[in-house]
């Protein structure tokens, strides 16, 4: 992980367009109550690409929002009364490169439903802001990048059940997938894909993406960023795999078995995650990245022979 170069620091910065919060004093904890034990605030750039510098350590007094925390360890920026970031440690919204740029925050992997001053910060919590370009989509439901995370503390104080679906459960991606669950904690039940089950279980889809893309959810990253939020798009019936950069330009994966990590949402729903690729050796490469070194701070990840690709590509 880079630190963003400072001349990447733009100014002046124009608009601003930013996470709302649904309280009208930001910055303020709920008061009077034991502290959140083991929460972590990561504040990254160009989707994870670059690390803003962290606090010695983490400041974390009573029960905490996500907005309080925040300004409790970073110079924060607001705007509209506090109910806007403006911007973190001097990088605000506005534009950059003529498209437009902000913060936006996930917790446990997820994008919080509501603003920062809004949301409680429960143990344990994994929270993630990071300033990106949004000329593709301003919602990108879930990521990767928190791994074990949501599968290990849930979301919003509460553990869900999580469930590896398998397009074949005796494989060896199944039982990578499996195996790497269990190794961080996490009780998995195991299922072939297509069983049923609650909206409010966090399951992990293993298979060629031919043989997945039926489950509405997963059929969305075949249609782009502004449908699931990945930047990753399948075609001709699953074998073919392009990537995307920040700005939706696309390029075709590299020759040969090409896997996909990734993760999305619908509604309310708990978040579904892809563990996929072009054939089945891609999804091999694909469970072979489900690890937390390799997903740490990336939104998702192709993996080809020649390594590990973050999605977004960098760069133009």
């Amino acid at each position: 992980m880079r630190r963003r170069p400072s001349r990447a620091i733009r100014g002046p910065l124009l608009g601003l367009i930013a996470v709302a919060i649904a309280a009208a004093l930001a910055g303020c904890g709920l008061g009077a109550g034991a502290s959140p034990g083991s929460v972590a605030v990561d504040v990254t750039s160009d989707f994870g690409q670059y690390q803003l510098p962290a606090p010695a350590s983490l400041k974390v007094v009573g029960q905490e929002t996500v907005m309080s925390l925040l300004e409790r360890n970073y110079k924060v920026g607001t705007r509209f009364g506090g109910k806007f970031v403006q911007s973190i440690d001097g990088l605000g919204g506005g534009s950059e490169g003529g498209e437009p740029v902000d913060w936006f925050y996930y917790v446990n992997g997820v994008e919080a439903p509501e603003g920062a001053a809004a949301t409680n910060v429960y143990p344990g919590d994994q929270i993630w802001w990071d300033h990106h370009d949004w000329s593709q989509t301003e919602h990108i439901p879930a990521v990767v990048g928190s791994f074990p995370e949501p599968f290990l503390r849930g979301l919003g104080g509460k553990r869900y059940p999580v469930r590896v679906e398998c397009s074949s459960v005796t494989n060896a991606p199944c039982r990578t997938v499996l195996r790497r669950l269990r190794e961080a904690g996490v009780p998995a039940a195991v299922a072939a894909t297509g069983s049923s089950g609650e909206p409010q279980t966090v399951r992990v889809v293993v298979g060629p993406f031919r043989d997945i893309a039926s489950d509405s959810t997963i059929a969305t990253i075949a249609r782009g960023p502004a449908a699931s939020g990945v930047y990753a798009t399948f075609s001709d019936g699953g074998q073919r795999l392009s990537l995307l950069h920040a700005d939706g330009h696309a390029v075709p994966a590299p020759a040969g078995d090409v896997g996909l990590v990734a993760a999305t949402r619908e509604d309310e729903n708990a978040p579904v995650w892809v563990v996929t690729g072009t054939d089945a050796a891609g999804v091999e490469r694909a469970a072979g990245a489900f690890d937390q070194l390799t997903l740490q701070n990336h939104f998702a990840v192709a993996v080809a022979q020649a390594g590990v690709l973050p999605l977004p590509l960098p760069g133009p």
